[in-house]
């Protein structure tokens, strides 16, 4: 057993934990161990499938100190037009491995272990079969808390006979040639980006079947792009979403309130959904799935046969030869929350609804910052990963609240506006330090309209 130490044991070098390192690195004098499975840096990233795209801007993923990509490159064709860019799945990978051996590893103060396992017990055991046991002055960090997983980490959910043709998104550019048809299995995330591959394809959409247990509300791209370019659209949704919440009735109501000022959009109008995963769609790609008509809302699958599929509701004919792509992973994941500072460990979770690389960030930056646990876990409370509509409100509720304890701190809000992660960095005004009493006013009034908002979020959640 091969003895090491360090401030931190850090496990897990996915998005969230090259996030936290990154920071630490950068705020602190901190020694770190880095211990992962994957053979480099970015975690599920390294299995993801070859036509993926993040959905959010790469304006504001990866790590606080370096840009990922272009940071002022806007597309200027596609489905995507005239928003940032979205860096592919290879981008990303490149992009970790570039930020480890240029930015990390050269402060000299990281111990980066990547084929490793982690037995527990700060004991790590590295390809050699050799182990190692960390000795740490500060704290273990979990990074894998929200692992993601991705559907070629795990066979599919249902039966499939013998003579069916079923695949992961990782195989469908190289199963998808010559085929009559194709079936996708799932309405989240992946199954959008099979269905839009596709298409971009020149599959016509009258020979893709999507098999939808439940249809989502969608973010819409537009209200979620970062820098001064799009500051207004920003603070223009941001104003429909207050104005929306203090005049809806219901949930439902409130959703289509949403949908009525494009905060939120939806597959098909006449379809109520049940699903919310904070997946991130253009109006132009919106349109794109709009195309595919042959849409099965039958339940999940549970067997699929040459010539019919088995779901929870019905069996339906399978046509001939379609190729089915299995997306039926849930994505985000959705342990119980736990406190993020708690002893001797740190467990890495979202502190803003679905912005994991940003949360992660914060937590290095509140750790290093604040004096203890107590303040620390004020500023840093889990917000759960969504499922259904009405999360949409307890995240907005869950951040109204943040965003309050936050606003409090000057030091923590210069922070925040200068975090290239943070999405609504800009969008509040710098008060200069001999204007305390103006800072005090806008602050008093952020607070109140966001208690307003929350007190009608509360009561709608109540009332559902």
């Amino acid at each position: 057993m091969t003895p090491i130490e360090a401030d931190y044991l850090v496990v897990g070098a996915g998005a969230m934990g090259m996030a936290f390192v990154d920071t630490l690195l950068a705020e602190t004098d901190a020694t770190v161990v880095l211990v992962d499975e994957n053979h480099q840096p970015g975690g599920h990233w390294n299995s993801v499938y070859p036509f993926v795209r993040l959905h959010q801007p790469s304006a504001y993923y990866g790590v606080n100190s370096r840009a990922l990509g272009n940071e002022d490159s806007i597309d200027p064709a596609g489905w995507n037009e005239g928003f940032f860019e979205l860096a592919t799945g290879h981008e990303v990978c490149a992009y970790y491995d570039q930020v480890m051996r240029h930015q990390l590893l050269p402060t000299g103060r990281l111990s980066y272990f990547p084929s490793a396992r982690y037995l527990g017990d700060n004991v790590f055991q590295t390809l050699d079969g050799a182990r190692h046991e960390v000795t740490t002055r500060r704290r273990i960090v979990d990074a894998t808390y929200l692992l993601t997983v991705v559907q070629s980490m795990r066979p599919a959910p249902f039966a499939v006979a013998a003579d069916v043709d079923l695949v992961t998104p990782n195989d469908l550019p190289r199963r998808a040639a010559g085929r009559p048809h194709y079936t996708i299995v799932g309405g989240g995330k992946t199954g959008m980006d099979c269905c839009l591959w596709l298409l971009r394809s020149g599959v016509p959409a009258e020979r893709i079947r999507w098999v939808m247990p439940r249809d989502s509300w969608m973010l819409n791209r537009a209200n979620v792009q970062p820098g001064p370019m799009f500051v207004d659209r920003l603070k223009q949704s941001i104003a429909a979403r207050l104005g929306a919440i203090a005049a809806a009735t219901t949930v439902d109501d409130l959703m289509i309130r949403l949908e009525a000022d494009q905060n939120l959009l939806r597959l098909d109008p006449g379809v109520h959904p049940t699903m919310y995963h904070c997946a991130i769609v253009s109006v132009g790609e919106l349109e794109q799935l709009r195309s595919i008509a042959d849409v099965i809302r039958m339940g999940h699958v549970t067997r699929a046969e040459p010539d019919r599929l088995v779901l929870a509701d019905g069996t339906i004919f399978a046509p001939e030869r379609t190729l089915y792509v299995d997306c039926t992973t849930q994505g985000l994941p959705r342990p119980p929350s736990v406190p993020v500072f708690e002893g001797d460990r740190i467990t890495l979770q979202s502190v803003r609804g679905c912005q994991q690389v940003f949360s992660s960030a914060f937590i290095a930056h509140v750790e290093a910052r604040y004096p203890d646990d107590v303040a620390r876990n004020d500023l840093c409370t889990p917000i759960p990963h969504p499922d259904a509509p009405s999360d949409w409100l307890r995240i907005m509720l869950s951040d109204n609240l943040a965003q309050i304890r936050w606003a409090r701190d000057p030091e923590l809000m210069e922070w925040l506006q200068s975090c290239r992660l943070n999405l609504l960095r800009g969008l509040f005004p710098k008060f200069p330090a001999d204007r305390p009493r103006v800072r005090e006013k806008a602050i008093g009034a952020l607070t109140a309209e966001l208690t307003r908002a929350n007190k009608r979020l509360a009561a709608l959640l109540d009332a559902s």
